[in-house]
């Protein structure tokens, strides 16, 4: 019999069938064949989403096959990348160019088609999540037809491409804006969260990146501030909160333990108050809790479905072991981030539904329109986001 799983074990498929895409052709091919079927297509990436975007009983689109950077042009600082490239496979390629990301996440396992669908971001009051460096898009829509957009040519199925949660068509090949290649520097420090949080505006404000991770049992953070830098990179690398080197090389971490996840964004002002509510929810309600709690800044953009449309943002992530029960941990800790008006990653759990989540998004029941426009049978829909539009 078919499976598949996420990379934490907690979501699982038994598709009809995982078909392996070497090409544009066959995927348009694949598309077509599902659509004439009455099939369902859901494109798996590295599969490190903690939410149930991929699993189906249709057909799962493994689309690692995908792979590399087309085109990097050195003068626009544009690059053309297949979407099943691996996000840490960007960054030797884009180098001997003389480029690299603006930003990345904490985490560089994903394709860089699954961190787009989701809206996957790192660390930065000036920097915004990957989503908003999409310039253009290639996708296959439900028909089989390959179609181009970008911020004039089919304006609105690029809004919905930039953050699509892999529901507007098969993403082939994608287009970012990125930037002249750079080093960074970062340091990291242990500190009680009582010397951490008078100073965390101030932090945040004096580093391109700052992020912190609260440990619970301790009451301490593990801070970390990474900024710019003309220095030599430093080989071998240093361990993490110590390292000099290209970004590519600093930006990304290795967190091997297997775990589910939370995060919400809240308004950047609401922030600290926020962060000071979970820690009491924590001590008060959870004190067995040894996972951390992360936290992390993003600038506002105008991409859609992102959590940080129109708003300065900080994300807050709660995390817990993936052999224990999180519900009751993550719904006291929902209930606190909506009280700050947040709004949940895509790619991570949550409970909401169509009612709560169309007040979150202004953008919401526009987005919607503009993918039920162009896959009308709902051939990359799963039960999922049925749900969603259902309750739309």
């Amino acid at each position: 019999m078919v499976s598949w799983t996420n990379w934490s074990g907690r979501w699982r498929g038994k598709p009809n069938a995982v078909q392996f895409i070497r090409s544009e052709d066959d995927a348009a091919a694949l598309v077509r064949e599902a659509d004439r079927t009455g099939s369902t297509i859901r494109v798996a990436g590295a599969g490190h989403s903690h939410s149930p975007l991929v699993p189906t009983d249709g057909i799962i689109a493994d689309a690692s096959g995908l792979a590399g950077v087309i085109d990097a042009n050195a003068e626009t600082q544009r690059a053309w990348v297949w979407a099943g490239t691996r996000i840490y496979a960007l960054g030797r390629p884009l180098h001997g160019a003389g480029l690299g990301l603006i930003n990345q996440g904490d985490i560089d396992r994903q394709s860089v088609g699954g961190a787009i669908a989701t809206g996957t971001h790192g660390t930065g009051p000036g920097l915004k999540n990957l989503s908003a460096s999409v310039t253009g898009a290639r996708l296959v829509l439900a028909s089989g037809e390959i179609i181009d957009c970008d911020a004039t040519n089919n304006a609105d199925l690029w809004q919905v491409a930039r953050l699509n949660l892999g529901s507007a068509g098969l993403v082939t090949r994608l287009e970012l804006q990125l930037r002249r290649a750079y080093r960074l520097r970062e340091r990291g420090w242990s500190i009680t969260f009582e010397d951490l949080f008078p100073d965390l505006t101030t932090l945040v404000t004096q580093s391109r990146h700052f992020e912190f991770f609260w440990y619970p049992h301790s009451d301490t953070a593990t801070a970390k501030s990474t900024d710019e830098t003309t220095d030599d990179p430093r080989y071998p690398l240093a361990e993490e909160g110590s390292r000099c080197a290209w970004s590519y090389e600093v930006l990304s971490n290795h967190r091997p333990h297997l775990h589910t996840e939370m995060e919400y964004s809240v308004p950047a002002e609401s922030g600290p108050a926020c962060m000071a509510d979970i820690r009491t929810l924590i001590q008060d309600r959870f004190p067995e809790m040894r996972w951390p709690v992360e936290y992390r800044t993003l600038a506002a953009d105008d991409v859609w479905l992102s959590t940080a449309y129109q708003r300065q943002t900080v994300t807050i992530s709660v995390h817990q072991d993936i052999n224990e029960d999180d519900e009751p941990y993550f719904r006291a800790c929902e209930e606190i981030f909506l009280g700050y008006d947040g709004r949940p990653h895509w790619g991570k759990v949550h409970y909401l539904g169509a009612a709560q989540l169309v007040r979150a998004h202004p953008r919401w029941t526009d987005w919607w329109q503009v993918r039920d426009r162009v896959d009308p049978h709902g051939v990359f829909m799963n039960d999922y986001l049925d749900q969603l539009r259902a309750q739309g």
